[in-house]
């Protein structure tokens, strides 16, 4: 759980946006793999609020090693590509 809460808050110092949920994570051979799901841009109403997933590569010991965006949509539209983790 310590290495979830470490990713959030180093995307979140990376980005400056918040992360809202860890949708999926695995341990590799190298560290971790997490899918963090950011806030992108708030809009009012909430359900129009974009969202992103953002992959993040961390090492065995739970540093940030890299992150990039996989995907974007609004809160409150469903994804029929994926049902959830990988």
């Amino acid at each position: 759980m310590e290495v979830l809460r470490q990713a959030r808050g180093q995307l979140e110092e990376l980005t400056g946006m918040t992360a809202e949920s860890v949708s999926s994570f695995e341990q590799t051979e190298h560290g971790w793999t997490l899918e963090v799901e950011v806030l992108e841009l708030e809009r009012v109403p909430d359900t129009m609020s974009l969202l992103a997933s953002y992959q993040v590569e961390l090492d065995g010991q739970g540093q940030l090693t890299g992150y990039r965006r996989v995907r974007r949509y609004e809160r409150g539209r469903s994804d029929p590509r994926r049902s959830g983790g990988h």
